[in-house]
């Protein structure tokens, strides 16, 4: 069903439903929280899991091209020399010399602090890099850094995947995992954290053939947002200018979703060359080039590069899913979330909780149903606020057991984007849901005769 609302939800708003749903908590609440810490709740979980299923889905399942890695957080620290993040993994930093906040660069407009409009300092540069200690004594010997992206556990692991699976280029390979930079102004919610989870692949290709294939994975991941119910209008992809490229970077776009603050990078996809097996070759002294027994040489591949944000993805499906309508003069808040992404795809919804067949009935359907999907049991209050909440956190379908259910064993499913109602016998229930979260839509017809009208009635 088309978004029916016409005004651009704002961050609050979805701040506030993500506390008051479930999805997303303030970290360390109790002790007055800590800056950019988020914890994700019960439905928040359920969410960014089926996200990174997803992504995993599309690209290592359905693949044939790509296999899947889980490498350490925390590396030998010479991966970080040899691949330039201990030197140049930095942000300019300015000082406001009026209240002493600190900023990125790029936060400040005409030479102000954003905060009180105090003069600030000359930038200097700042490493995101976290720094700690390995082993008992904090000495320079044991410095360790907690990784700062995941793709360098991929690169000092090429040799290793490639003598397992004996794969041929083109190939990837795939990960999901926690990073962590020590950001000098995170914030708008869950965008900018100092500790997030990466989405990210390394498609290694034979020099020459990387333009066709970056040009194929632009359009393949542009492709997995808008196949989960992202709207088109809401995405674009933006190449990089040359003074934003890397160093080594060949080419680089990202796809961008306009955030309630504007556009702002959702993934990047860039060619990073070959500078990457190049350098660990170098520091590490192992060979980490590619034999073509095609062409009889050895080679280092270039590399592809998608790298998406599980935290940003999860902040902009909520955003592009968040509607708002108006039904028999209240407001009907909405998360019109595509049920692969739907935290709850079914809600178990007795019409009494006072009956106690009723109840038995609605217990064991429940059980039925949640050994295929995560479901939900809720009795409590009237059979329209019931069907209020299950739309305000995105429950695609409802079922309802009342008191004609324990006569002719139908139930009653109802849908989330169009309110419509259809009969149907328990005995079919499972393969009806089933159609309809895999996408079928869903239509108001009546069987045996039998068919609500209206919630006013389901209600009565």
């Amino acid at each position: 069903m088309p978004r029916v609302s016409t005004k651009p939800v704002d961050m609050d708003t979805i701040v506030s439903l993500c506390k008051r749903r479930g999805y997303v908590f303030p970290s360390s609440e109790i002790y007055g929280g800590l800056g950019s810490a988020w914890d994700y709740g019960p439905l928040g979980v359920e969410l960014k899991r089926n996200i990174k299923n997803a992504w995993w889905q599309a690209n290592i399942q359905e693949r044939d091209d790509v296999v899947g890695l889980d490498s350490a957080i925390i590396l030998n620290p010479q991966a970080w020399v040899a691949s330039g993040h201990v030197q140049g993994f930095s942000d300019p930093l300015v000082d406001c010399k009026a209240c002493h906040m600190r900023w990125r660069l790029d936060a400040i407009k005409d030479g102000k602090c954003p905060s009180c409009g105090g003069e600030v300092t000359e930038p200097r540069q700042f490493n995101l890099m976290f720094k700690t200690f390995a082993g008992p004594v904090e000495e320079a010997a044991s410095v360790v850094y907690l990784r700062p992206e995941t793709a360098q556990g991929i690169f000092l692991n090429f040799q290793n995947v490639l003598t397992t699976t004996r794969r041929k280029l083109p190939f990837g390979i795939a990960q999901i995992g926690k990073s962590f930079r020590n950001e000098i102004t995170p914030g708008n919610f869950i965008f900018r954290t100092r500790e997030f989870e990466q989405m990210e692949i390394e498609y290694f290709v034979k020099p020459g053939e990387d333009e066709k294939l970056f040009q194929d994975w632009l359009k393949a991941r542009f492709n997995w947002y808008l196949n989960l119910g992202m709207r088109k209008e809401n995405l674009r992809l933006r190449q990089h200018g040359k003074d934003e490229l890397a160093h080594y970077a060949r080419d680089c776009y990202d796809v961008e979703y306009l955030f309630p603050m504007g556009w702002s990078e959702l993934e990047g996809i860039a060619n990073r060359g070959d500078f990457d097996l190049k350098q660990h070759s170098k520091h590490s002294g192992k060979d980490l080039s590619y034999f073509d027994e095609e062409a009889k040489q050895h080679y280092f591949p270039y590399v592809i590069e998608p790298s998406a944000g599980a935290d940003r993805s999860a902040l902009a499906f909520l955003i592009d899913a968040y509607d708002e309508e108006e039904v028999k003069g209240e407001k009907r808040a909405i998360l019109r979330l595509h049920p692969t992404l739907a935290p709850i795809k079914v809600a178990i919804l007795p019409l009494s909780r006072n009956n106690e067949e009723m109840n038995k009935q609605a217990k064991n359907i429940y059980s039925m149903l949640r050994k295929s999907w995560m479901v939900q049991y809720d009795d409590a209050q009237s059979i329209g606020r019931r069907y209020r909440r299950q739309d305000e956190i995105g429950t695609p379908f409802a079922v309802t057991i009342d008191f004609q259910s324990l006569e002719d064993k139908m139930v009653t499913i109802r849908s989330r984007d169009s309110m419509a109602q259809i009969r149907v016998p328990i005995a079919t229930l499972s393969d009806t849901l089933k159609n309809k979260l895999d996408g079928e839509a869903i239509e108001v017809l009546p069987v045996g005769g039998v068919m609500w009208k209206s919630e006013e009635k389901a209600g009565s």
